[in-house]
């Protein structure tokens, strides 16, 4: 459980202009040029592991059951499939054109959702709900409300619950927005990545700023309460201009939060990046100048830095979260919500029950041979160790609130924070001479400059990256 801590206000100072770059100095970014994990759970996914199965699974779920059955879930269903690849991608994904593949996996989905039904009971109240992808959107809208029929069928929707969908601005039209607000859908995530025609046609994903202008106008007038707007930095062919292009146009149609990601470039892991020529990518120095016009353009233009790679309008419920120190973390990124438990559905779904953490299959043959057999498809997952919970707890509070209460984590897990975090707290003190933190008695506080660095203070308190063999599978923190 989090620690409960006064509102904290941060007050970063405004990014400058790319060409001083003050904001970010070299001898910060040679110290901090390093990959990290994004923190959306801690442990990391990279450390679950195969001796985690469906018997552990199953015991998580019965005991929710007999703890804490009316507690609200968080509901994600990744629905894998796409009509075509985008290059930079590293989601699980199955490209296709044949729409009529996706009749077996709603009926899997069906399955899976029938089997958590009879572990938890029926009836157990969502306050959240998200299909991510792929492209959700893949479906058409006959397979979406028999999915979301099935899901109420199963679960019990609050009233104000968050229902949430990614949709490719390629392929989504007016009328398609229209049903999915029928269906109950009150927020939409668009993912954009970036308007240059160039960058467009690098990555494999041409979508022009007018198709997109014309979704967000149907979007307001159909009475969304939250559209969002994906963007990367990082990929091929872009530059400090053509992206300032893009930054003016997106917050000309004023999404309620963005989120700019880093591009992490693992030809190695993820095949479809090999299309990518490396000598086409941004050098470090391009990418800093990426960054800092993207932070500018945004913080001029009435929207607040939530943090990592989140903004929001100033008026948006995420960005008053972050001014009362109400912030939470969980793998769609930050949210106004606590860090429920969640229900992970479809091939590769992580999911979180109690204190465990699990995966499904990656691959869909596999996944559907579990699941028609009666089998949760869980692959590997993590039960999380008494150490594991403590630094979630302090990994957490630096990654929401931007403070480590001393006294709320020795109460909460009885033990002396200074010993326990001796070798961490030397680490504290070369960050604070960075100017990323401030050391206060039995406290640390994260600076309006060590707020955009956030990764680097929490990997301190990371118990396994001591044992990682090189940490190249995570993004590179700037």
């Amino acid at each position: 459980m989090q620690a409960t801590l006064s509102p904290v206000h941060f007050s970063p100072a405004p990014a400058p202009a790319v060409a001083a770059e003050p904001f970010f100095p070299p001898q910060l970014l040679a110290r901090l040029d390093k990959n990290g994990p994004r923190y959306t759970s801690y442990p990391t996914a990279d450390r679950y592991h195969s001796g985690f199965g469906e018997e552990d699974y199953r015991v998580a779920l019965r005991k929710r059951r007999a703890v804490s059955p009316v507690e609200p879930l968080s509901l994600y269903v990744h629905i894998p499939f796409c009509d075509s690849v985008c290059y930079y991608c590293a989601c699980n994904k199955v490209v296709t054109r044949h729409h009529d593949r996706a009749a077996r996996y709603l009926d899997a989905l069906t399955r899976e959702i029938t089997m958590h039904v009879e572990e938890l009971g029926a009836g157990v109240p969502v306050s959240q709900l998200h299909f991510g992808g792929g492209t959700p959107t893949f479906l058409s809208d006959a397979e979406l409300a028999r999915l979301m029929q099935d899901l109420r069928a199963g679960f019990r929707f609050s009233a104000d619950a968050e229902i949430s969908i990614e949709v490719d601005p390629r392929t989504a039209t007016p009328e398609r927005l229209a049903h999915l607000r029928r269906l109950g859908f009150n927020r939409l995530s668009f993912g954009v990545q970036d308007f240059d025609e160039r960058v467009q046609k690098a990555v494999h994903r041409v979508q022009s700023f007018e198709d997109v202008r014309a979704l967000m106008q149907s979007a307001r007038s159909l009475g969304y309460e939250s559209v969002n707007m994906d963007l990367i930095y990082g990929l091929p062919l872009q530059t400090t201009e053509s992206f300032a292009r893009t930054i003016k146009q997106v917050v000309a149609l004023r999404p309620d939060r963005i989120a700019l990601y880093a591009y992490a470039h693992l030809p190695e892991r993820f095949k479809p990046q090999r299309r990518i020529h490396e000598a086409d990518l941004p050098n470090r120095e391009t990418r800093v100048g990426l960054l800092s016009a993207a932070i500018d353009g945004f913080l001029q233009q009435g929207y607040t830095y939530i943090g990592m790679d989140h903004f929001a309008l100033n008026t948006d419920a995420l960005a008053i979260a972050k001014q009362r120190g109400e912030l939470h973390r969980n793998f769609q990124g930050y949210s106004t919500q606590p860090d429920r438990d969640l229900v992970a559905l479809g091939v590769s779904a992580i999911g979180r029950i109690g204190n465990t953490y699990s995966q499904n299959a990656k691959v869909l043959d596999t996944y559907y041979a579990a699941i028609e057999s009666g089998h949760f498809a869980v692959e590997r997952g993590l039960c999380l160790s008494s150490d594991d919970l403590v630094r979630r707890e302090v990994i957490m509070d630096i990654m929401c609130q931007g403070r480590v209460d001393f006294a709320a984590v020795e109460a909460r897990h009885g033990l002396r924070f200074g010993d326990y975090f001796s070798r961490e707290l030397l680490q504290m003190a070369n960050l604070a001479e960075l100017g990323l933190v401030n050391l206060r008695a039995g406290q640390v506080q994260v600076t309006g400059l060590g707020w955009y660095f956030v990764r680097a203070v929490a990997m301190a308190f990371d118990g396994y990256l001591g044992s990682a063999s090189s940490g190249a599978s995570y993004s590179r923190i700037i």
